[in-house]
């Protein structure tokens, strides 16, 4: 499955989170069922590891609940 993300760098487990991510939609239209459940494992392997290293990140007011109801109101 990959290096455990815990003996990844900053650096490596961002390059890692990178890759899984572009290569996601791929493995969901036309992976395998192992190969998805693989990716879905190693997925959240990497965020999981990136949230405990981060867990004050910061985060954009419209990638809230409150955010997303304030656009939604602005489309009308």
């Amino acid at each position: 499955m990959g290096i455990d993300p815990r003996e990844l760098s900053d650096a490596q487990l961002l390059k890692e989170l990178e890759t899984i991510h572009r290569t996601r939609h791929d493995a969901l239209l036309h992976g395998s069922p192992d190969a998805l459940s693989a990716h879905n494992a190693r997925m959240a392997e990497l965020e999981g590891e990136y949230l405990r290293r981060n867990p004050q990140r910061p985060v954009a007011p419209g990638r809230t609940r409150k955010g997303a109801r304030e656009r939604g109101r602005e489309d009308c």
